[in-house]
């Protein structure tokens, strides 16, 4: 049997090493790139089985990126890492397939999603999913939503008490997005 391919994205070094030493030592073959464009490029020349990408990077962002991959290779299942992210970990997202807060997950629960995608044919989203997630920044930062019709991430503007309001357009296709928090920094949207 072919060994599985994972492209990894990040921008910062120390991040690629460890993740890809985890990953190959468990038998993965792991290619690097540190943003989206250098990941886009990466994926055209050779298509991996799984993508794992940072949000916040130089050029072309996770956001952009994972958008470009559900629109242009929607086959490829996808896992968001951040640091300065948080979102609804515990539902299917329409850009990522899960998602894991840097430093704050065990190696074992990560592996076992990463076989899980890997296993068989990736789930396919409705065509217009009612949960759109909230991706709220752990530091300074944009609040980001994601819209489930045109699948963008964009920035909003948080109400006082920094929680997002509860209706917003979707900038790119003018969608309207009614958002419902769900938890202390983490939300998503039913439209």
């Amino acid at each position: 049997m072919d060994q599985r391919k994972i492209l990894l994205v990040d921008d910062e070094p120390g991040v690629r090493f460890v993740l890809s030493a985890v990953l190959e030592q468990s038998g993965y073959a792991v290619d690097q790139a540190d943003d989206g464009f250098a990941a886009l490029r990466k994926i055209q020349q050779s298509k991996p089985d799984l993508v794992i990408t940072d949000l916040r990077m130089p050029n072309m962002n996770g956001f952009e990126l994972l958008f470009e991959i559900r629109t242009r290779f929607p086959e490829i299942p996808c896992i968001a890492i951040s640091g300065e992210f948080l979102t609804v970990a515990a539902q299917q997202g329409p850009l990522a397939d899960a998602f894991f807060q840097k430093g704050n997950y065990e190696v074992r629960e990560f592996l076992e999603r990463v076989s899980e995608l890997l296993a068989g044919p990736r789930k396919s989203l409705p065509e217009h999913s009612a949960i759109s997630p909230v991706w709220t920044p752990t530091n300074d930062g944009p609040v980001m939503l994601t819209c489930t019709k045109c699948l963008h991430s964009f920035p909003i503007e948080v109400c006082a008490g920094g929680e997002p309001p509860n209706q917003t357009e979707c900038m790119f296709c003018g969608e309207l997005l009614n958002i419902r928090l769900f938890a202390v920094g983490t939300a998503a949207s039913d439209d």
